[in-house]
């Protein structure tokens, strides 16, 4: 699907390690949150609290999860999921877009 129908939208950015990561939450009818963003090329480290499906919508990545010692390429149409109370480190050679289903 290559959008949403109605949601809401939170009009204040997520602006993370200095603007290399920028996406919004989308909040759905039934309660559930998703955040639409991109990260720019970068290797930056993300923590979670909750479960995260991480869905790549354009450009690529490699992603390294907590305890994993290889890299893993993830491009447009693929996901990989992070559990929760982990972290995981992403590295993009070009802009990244994706859509972070939590829960």
């Amino acid at each position: 699907m290559s959008q949403f129908d109605n949601v809401s939208v939170v009009k204040a950015a997520n602006v993370y390690f200095d603007g290399k990561c920028v996406s919004h939450t989308v909040q759905f009818a039934d309660g559930t949150r998703k955040s639409v963003g991109v990260i720019l090329p970068a290797t930056l480290t993300f923590n979670t609290g909750v479960p995260e499906i991480m869905e790549g919508v354009a450009g690529s990545c490699r992603v390294k999860l907590a305890g994993e010692a290889e890299w893993k390429t993830y491009g447009a149409g693929e996901s990989f999921n992070v559990p929760g109370n982990s972290s995981f480190e992403i590295a993009c050679d070009e802009p990244y877009h994706y859509v972070c289903h939590f829960g």
